[in-house]
């Protein structure tokens, strides 16, 4: 056995530490060819060192380094998404456990409100920020508007893309819950872009709330609160 081979944990183990099943279950999986190191397919009696090797499931990237943590917050209104602020305003981070070190996945505008991850995983954090990847948010969005509702001919706008100064948005899924209440799912990330896209059809945003990331969805959370992801969670946010 090769020296690389003979150094670090057993594979298995660093599988099932990380919810794949029992080392058994996590043997089948090596065996079948489904797991991957460094981009190699993994054999039995695979070692790995946990603070460098890339081991990934089915194509998909598992963080085995030892310590990350996951969680998910609802933000409230008036909390800034940032790691430090200069104002002595709330963050994020304040709001969840000071150890160990995380920071905020994207952000959410400072009078926005909803789902924001907080992680210590850099590589979920690139692959849920990252243009080229095309990561879902979704939103629910209140917006001034008549009676009637917005027109179907604004969301048929919002749907096929806005002119904006820093350039065309992608198409987007917007729908009406109800007369003035926007469901709008985007894949791009810029700087207040839902609001900036109603703003150009002529509707205000009035409230902005974040209710899905990828896959990430949780109704329960009230403002302020936050839980730990589940390893079912964070794997299902790192497909590709």
């Amino acid at each position: 056995m090769n020296d690389e081979l003979a150094t670090g944990e057993r594979l298995q183990k660093v599988l099932a530490q990380r919810g794949f099943g029992s080392r058994r279950i996590c043997e089948e999986l090596i065996a079948q060819g489904r797991v991957t190191v460094n981009g190699d397919v993994a054999v039995l009696g695979r070692r790995v060192e946990v603070d460098h090797d890339v081991v990934a499931v089915d194509g998909v990237a598992v963080g085995v380094r030892p310590g990350l943590v996951y969680y998910v917050l609802h933000k409230p209104y008036n909390v800034i998404t940032t790691a430090k602020d200069t104002h002595d305003r709330v963050t994020v981070v304040e709001l969840v456990p000071q150890e160990p070190r995380v920071f905020p996945v994207g952000r959410l505008d400072l009078d926005s409100e909803g789902l924001i991850i907080l992680t210590n995983d850099g590589e979920l954090t690139h692959h849920l920020t990252h243009p080229s990847f095309g990561v879902e948010k979704e939103y629910l969005v209140h917006v001034r508007c008549g009676a009637e509702g917005v027109p179907e001919s604004a969301l048929t706008k919002l749907r096929r893309g806005i002119e904006l100064e820093d350039g065309v948005t992608a198409p987007a899924q917007v729908g009406q819950v109800q007369p003035g209440v926007l469901r709008i799912v985007i894949h791009e990330g810029r700087h207040r872009q839902v609001r900036r896209m109603c703003d150009a059809v002529g509707h205000e945003v009035n409230r902005l709330v974040r209710t899905r990331i990828g896959a990430l969805t949780d109704s329960t959370l009230k403002p302020g609160e936050w839980r730990h992801l589940t390893t079912q969670e964070v794997r299902a946010l790192a497909v590709r």
